[in-house]
């Protein structure tokens, strides 16, 4: 199989640390070379401590199914001799409690909308079979222990 890996780069700068006051900012670097800005999320922690500006964790697990799961679905419906012109996701995941009070990201919505080419397009029972051989092929989703909705 294949490994894969990011960095994540921190420093306090002149933050105390101590008083709970210090920047949640940090960045994520990728091997693409791709560095993006992260942070944790103002539900979480709040301004001045984390950045509307950046990347939180729970945006990015997000991202990563639906990204995942679109990959996944443009290769099932080549393979069941579809033609995909474009897909456009507006994922949302939801964030809750488990039964120890735990947050957790417990659901992740998908909203795929896809604009089908060429001259056979998808029944609504064919496109809900497309999406669960997407789910059942994506890496991220057999990673993920939330609940993952196609709307």
């Amino acid at each position: 199989m294949a490994g894969y890996t990011a960095t994540i780069r921190w420093k306090r700068g002149d933050a105390v640390f101590t008083d709970n006051k210090y920047s949640r900012a940090h960045d994520v670097v990728f091997d693409a070379p791709l560095t993006i800005q992260g942070s944790s999320s103002p539900h979480v922690v709040p301004r001045p401590y984390s950045r509307d500006d950046a990347v939180d964790p729970e945006e990015m697990l997000v991202a990563s199914l639906s990204s995942c799961h679109m990959l996944s679905f443009l290769w099932v419906a080549y393979k069941a001799g579809f033609v995909v012109d474009s897909y456009e996701d507006t994922a949302e995941g939801v964030m809750s409690k488990n039964d120890a009070g735990k947050a957790w990201v417990s659901k992740t919505t998908l909203r795929p909308q896809i604009a089908w080419g060429g001259e056979r397009k998808p029944s609504a029972d064919e496109l809900a079979t497309l999406h669960h051989h997407a789910h059942e092929e994506c890496f991220i989703a057999n990673s993920y222990k939330g609940e993952v909705i196609v709307a």
